[in-house]
């Protein structure tokens, strides 16, 4: 994959033009059934279908054709870097999303709580997700763990996710995951994937062990698995290499620890995508590229709800008029990466791009789902080259050599 990152810095200029960037998570499906229509198609979506007939759409692939991404890499590429040259964990993620102070030495890992059958195999890989409430309380059960000189900080994320820092000397973030990815199957004995960080994986094994024996008798969060183990992260800041000043609108916090280990400015947005867009209009003027972030198409298509996930696309939707009408001079929606409800996880499909400017090549696409992007006039691309392409229509890139 091409390094824009370099390039970019050296080519791009600052000016008062505007692009907001909207990210419906997992936005990407699958027909249920063959001759069926996917999330998008199936939505009624007419804000999106006029957007795309002054635009122009198409497909991109966060990492390449056939890879399947997780969230960090997906949104790296989205932002311009590579994803494989800068790839953070998502336990770093998670603990910057929260505003936890992490230290230059510190590994940081995700955990879910996780409901854990008599024989030891996974039942439920997110605890029937549970409150953030009741996330808050099994973090407090884990606290004060201490191992081996090792501290062990356990902090509520969302929902049934939390995170793990552990801060010590000697430790590396190069540690494989605990999580097995299907029910049915025993939590994996966390391994270090080199030498650095044999002993990260020997201390974390250890508050496995404490954490199910604390969790013991509890339901449905009687276990924990862990993975995106990670140290402390060397990016450049985003404002750096696009000479723009960049605002985060999100409500998970996975997604505001990525904006700020870019050097986003985050918002806080209340919970929905009328919550997202009201903090935009009033934060409009102080920056000129915004990065809106909407959840649940992800979360409902790892559940499988095929209609929840119509739903919030037609949420979006029904709220995008106000986003326009703010007069962006490029706007792009997108997702981070497919999540059909057919597959109920993350998938390698390319997901649906649409951009929108005054200076765009328009194609002849009247619809905003994945059999118009297929034909659309941007083809099918590398994430990665979509800031770009934003940049560009918004003027923010010189011409490369002479």
């Amino acid at each position: 994959m091409f390094d824009y990152i370099d390039l970019m810095t050296k080519l791009s200029v600052a000016n008062d033009k505007k692009i907001v960037l909207i990210v419906m998570d997992g936005l990407g499906g699958c027909e249920l059934e063959q001759g069926g229509k996917t999330e998008l198609a199936a939505a009624n979506t007419p804000n999106l279908d006029e957007l795309a007939k002054g635009g122009v759409c198409g497909l991109s692939d966060p990492i390449a054709p056939g890879f399947t991404p997780g969230s960090g890499p997906a949104h790296l590429s989205l932002f311009g870097y590579d994803p494989i040259r800068y790839e953070i964990g998502r336990g770093i993620l998670a603990a910057s999303g929260i505003g936890f102070e992490l230290e230059r030495t510190d590994v940081a890992a995700r955990g879910n709580f996780a409901t854990i059958g008599d024989g030891g195999e996974v039942t439920d890989r997110r605890a029937g997700r549970i409150s953030t409430e009741k996330n808050a309380e099994l973090c407090e059960l884990l606290g004060g763990i201490e191992i081996d000189g090792v501290k062990i900080f356990v902090k509520p994320v969302k929902d049934h996710r939390c995170v793990a820092v552990f801060r010590g000397e000697g430790l590396g973030g190069d540690v494989a995951d605990s999580d097995p990815q299907f029910v049915g199957k025993k939590p994996l004995k966390l391994a270090a994937r080199s030498a650095g960080s044999e002993k990260t994986a020997e201390i974390a094994n250890k508050f496995i062990e404490v954490v199910f024996d604390r969790l013991k008798g509890l339901q449905p969060a009687n276990g924990m698995l862990m993975r995106g183990f990670d140290g402390f992260p060397s990016i450049p800041k985003m404002a750096d290499v696009t000479k723009m000043n960049p605002g985060c609108i999100a409500v998970y916090p996975d997604y505001k620890g990525i904006a700020r280990i870019i050097g986003m400015q985050v918002y806080e947005a209340g919970e929905t995508v009328a919550d997202e867009v009201e903090c935009l209009k009033e934060n409009f003027a102080d920056h000129d590229f915004f990065y809106l972030h909407v959840k649940k198409t992800d979360s409902y298509g790892e559940d499988g709800n095929f209609d929840a996930k119509v739903h919030v696309i037609e949420e979006l939707d029904a709220a995008l008029p106000g986003i326009v009408g703010l007069k962006p001079d490029v706007i792009m929606v997108t997702g981070d990466h497919s999540t059909p409800a057919l597959l109920k996880s993350h998938s390698w499909h390319p997901v649906p791009v649409l951009l929108n400017s005054d200076v765009c090549r328009r194609d002849a696409e009247t619809r905003f789902d994945e059999l118009a992007c297929v034909s659309g006039g941007l083809g099918r691309v590398p994430s990665v080259s979509l800031m770009p392409l934003m940049m560009s229509n918004a003027a923010k890139l010189l011409k490369f050599g002479a």
